[in-house]
């Protein structure tokens, strides 16, 4: 393994429909590639690390790290991101990096002199939440727990001025709006997209502290329970016709 400044890392996002793959040598960026647009992760993942890749004039081989955001997102996303990941990692016998893609979205603000808040669009007319303060050395630490609420909800319980960024920002700007007025600092929109280059750097820090992990080791983390789960919880109604 080489050192810090050398280490070749592999990073990739899938958690939401945008779709973020990043190389990088050290804490230098050498390629990233994000697209923004409606086709699957499944098709399009393995087409651009294998486009950067070429670009770089790099091989699998040289890769020395991989990093994964795991989540809170989107199932499907997450799913297909990890499993990329994993099945890389097992091929190439290299340690894997998982990471927040809360954490990673509040690397967009950095400097900030008040408290970040990463916002999240979790779909079903809720949002995925957590504050985190900035440390020049390490970036975003949490403060708090990741949580899943409507968005109203999660804006209500914030104090003081607090920064918000992510793409849960744009969707419910009203509300945030309404509810937190001048006590809100939102960034300009290109500041709300997660990027692979973010989650790279997070996974430097990571493997600098000795915090990685085995392909088998890496999860997705989904905060809530799937629509599958949430089924398997509904109890079917009695067909035996007695009253309980």
């Amino acid at each position: 393994m080489p050192d810090a400044e050398g280490i070749k890392i592999l990073a990739v996002d899938s958690s939401s429909i945008t779709g973020s793959v990043a190389l990088c040598r050290g804490e230098f960026l050498v390629a990233e590639s994000l697209l923004n647009v409606r086709i699957t992760h499944s098709e399009k993942l393995l087409k651009q690390i294998d486009l950067l890749l070429g670009e770089a004039d790099w091989k699998l081989e040289d890769l020395d790290l991989l990093a994964v955001v795991t989540g809170p997102g989107s199932f499907t996303g997450l799913r297909i991101g990890v499993a990329t990941i994993k099945g890389l990692a097992q091929v190439l016998n290299r340690p894997v990096v998982p990471i927040s893609s809360l954490q990673a979205v509040a690397m967009n603000l950095p400097l900030s002199p008040v408290p970040i808040c990463a916002f999240l669009d979790a779909r079903k007319k809720e949002a995925y939440s957590q504050l985190f303060e900035w440390h020049p050395d390490v970036g975003p630490i949490a403060i708090g727990e990741p949580s899943v609420l409507p968005p109203d909800q999660l804006l209500k319980e914030l104090s003081g001025e607090v920064a918000l960024v992510g793409d849960g920002v744009l969707l419910y700007r009203h509300l945030i709006d309404a509810i937190l007025a001048d006590r809100a600092l939102i960034p300009v929109a290109t500041s709300h997209q997660l990027r692979a280059v973010q989650v790279s750097w997070l996974a430097l820090q990571a493997w600098r502290a000795g915090s990685v992990q085995g392909a088998a080791e890496v999860l997705p983390t989904y905060i809530r329970p799937s629509d599958a789960e949430l089924n398997l919880s509904v109890k079917p109604a009695s067909k035996t016709g007695v009253n309980c």
